[in-house]
């Protein structure tokens, strides 16, 4: 981490920093391990398409959490931490090189670069570590002391005005002047973040977004498909996962 930024640059995930919804590679993944059934990956799938179409409302991102919570609900931790290197597998090939770039060119001019998302803490520090950002924020799901989880979170739900209250305190925590410092996201849902720094970004922005950024003279970024020149694919993801994925989450759970 760079120690003395003072500015980050904060990343929304889905439809922002990837393409579509990482909670729909986490579904993939979890049908296999047999958490969840063919039906409910069915009815992901068809919300997972209604997203990529028109994005999500407020309403269905609280069903969305009530369903998290209540799928892993008496599933132990570690079962969930395992299946990381074979989600973000599937979540790398969607990361856009523009925006990863973007991140990149942050840290070379010195700042910090932060996914903030939604999406569960695990996947989210995970995701973080394998780009070479400086960390994640996502939603902590709570652990009992039996090691399983209980249903409930921990914290705020990183969403809304959650994601300012988790960069307000990096910014306490660290010493970032958010006034100096850039957020990234696609949707109406991430305005509260997008109004609490100085440089606002929006990346392929639902209608709302885009007329308001372009009321407020805010940077666009648009593009509509991942391109040949993926950041990162193929073997080169699966030895990264299998290697340096496994000693992170190995690490961080000691």
């Amino acid at each position: 981490m760079n120690e003395s930024a003072s500015a980050a640059a904060f990343f929304d995930l889905d439809k922002t920093l990837m393409a579509g919804s990482s909670g729909m590679e986490f579904a993939r993944v979890a049908r296999r391990r047999g958490i969840i059934t063919r039906r409910q990956i069915l009815d992901w799938g068809i919300d997972h398409a209604l997203y990529r179409l028109r994005g999500a409302t407020d309403e269905q991102t609280l069903e969305v959490l009530r369903v998290a919570t209540e799928t892993v609900a008496g599933v132990p931790e570690r079962q969930i931490a395992r299946m990381w290197p074979e989600v973000l597998a599937g979540i790398l090939p969607r990361v856009y090189p523009a925006v990863l770039a973007e991140a990149h060119r942050h840290q070379d001019e010195g700042a910090e670069a932060w996914i903030v998302s939604a999406a569960g803490a695990g996947m989210v520090e995970s995701l973080a570590s394998v780009l070479g950002l400086d960390g994640g924020v996502g939603t902590t799901y709570e652990v009992g002391p039996d090691g399983h989880f209980t249903g409930s979170i921990e914290g705020p739900f990183v969403y809304g005005q959650g994601k300012v209250e988790v960069i307000s305190a990096l910014a306490a925590d660290r010493g970032l002047d958010l006034e100096a410092s850039w957020a990234y996201s696609d949707s109406m849902s991430d305005l509260p973040m997008l109004e609490a720094v100085g440089n606002p970004v929006v990346v392929n922005p639902d209608p709302p977004l885009l007329t308001l950024a372009r009321e407020r003279d805010w940077q666009v970024m648009r593009f509509d498909r991942l391109g040949r020149n993926l950041a990162i694919a193929g073997s080169v993801v699966a030895a990264a996962l299998l290697g340096g994925l496994g000693s992170y989450v190995t690490t961080r759970r000691q």
